[in-house]
């Protein structure tokens, strides 16, 4: 009943839907051999597998790992697009996350860049009030619409949909361009049976309290970051497996684009450098749609579209 009352709540908020929602990815920036930061070569490689899917992908700064300086070339090489996060907390990287876009933005046609998000998660984890986010959107915007070309480039942020839903962080939705919602039924313990039904409930909420707060439903929405891990240890009632992750993008990934919700899924490859920091042994090593190995996705991505 309450999966019913999401849909027929997602289908208010969204209207008619006249198109399948876009999919990308979330893409990690180290290489798993060695955890050195990935060249273009190394890009152009997981291209190459993720383009068969999808020509979109989601990086969370400008300046770590020379990203930008090392995935430009390859976006465009790829004909892919890009959204491109900004780390807005400490006053050096966020400094240094600045001198980057001004850097190499200029260097690629903004036809290439899908949005520029800043933040992820900076609100859920308490790291910037809502007011002093908002203040760095929009410095970040008049950043980047300060460089030619760049003009109309959406800038927004990308959060928890539960802290999207909080009144308290309005300024920030008003703020924003783009906002973009971030909704794990695993981390929120949930069996596979109600796995789909949390997902679609979550975004709905997050999806109508952004229209409502922006007091239109004509806004770029997408969801930032779902999926499900293959390994690693359970989580209350969520239990990882190849075969729960299938279901999960079967009902929840192909299904939310068939109401035409927009889609980056957390994430591309599995990323095995990456330390234990949940507490949950394993599990940030396997969110991957594919192994480490970048060759073959662990279960089928096909969504049988009506």
């Amino acid at each position: 009943m309450r999966f019913a009352s999401a849909i027929a709540a997602l289908a208010s908020v969204i209207g008619c839907v006249s198109a399948i929602g876009s999919l990308g990815f979330d893409l990690g920036v180290q290489r798993n051999n060695d955890a050195g930061c990935k060249t273009t070569s190394d890009y152009l490689s997981d291209f190459a597998t993720i383009g068969g899917e999808a020509s979109i992908v989601r990086v969370y700064a400008a300046s770590d790992c020379y990203t930008l300086a090392n995935i430009l070339p390859a976006i465009k090489q790829s004909n892919f697009k890009l959204f491109v996060g900004v780390w807005p907390t400490d006053d050096a990287h966020y400094a240094a996350e600045k001198a980057a876009l001004s850097a190499y933005l200029p260097t690629i046609d903004s036809s290439y860049i899908v949005a520029v998000t800043v933040g992820s998660e900076a609100l859920y984890r308490g790291d910037l009030s809502a007011s002093d986010l908002a203040s760095r959107i929009d410095e970040i915007r008049t950043l980047v619409h300060g460089i030619s070309g760049y003009e109309n480039t959406p800038v927004g942020t990308v959060d928890s949909w539960n802290v999207l839903v909080d009144g308290a962080n309005a300024e920030v939705i008003q703020t924003a361009d783009v906002v973009i919602a971030n909704a794990f039924s695993y981390w929120q313990g949930q069996t596979m049976a109600n796995s789909s039904h949390s997902f679609f409930d979550d975004i709905m909420q997050a999806l109508q309290v952004i229209q409502t707060t922006k007091g239109s439903t004509d806004i770029t929405f997408w969801v930032g970051e779902t999926g499900w891990p293959t390994d690693g240890g359970s989580f209350e009632n969520a239990v990882p497996s190849v075969d729960n992750a299938a279901q999960f993008w079967q009902e929840s990934v192909c299904g939310m684009r068939a109401w035409g919700i927009n889609t980056l899924v957390f994430e591309a490859f599995d990323e095995s450098w990456k330390p234990v920091t949940s507490g949950i042994q394993g599990v940030e090593t396997h969110w991957g749609v594919w192994t480490d190995d970048n060759t073959s996705p662990k279960y089928s991505l096909d969504c049988a579209f009506a």
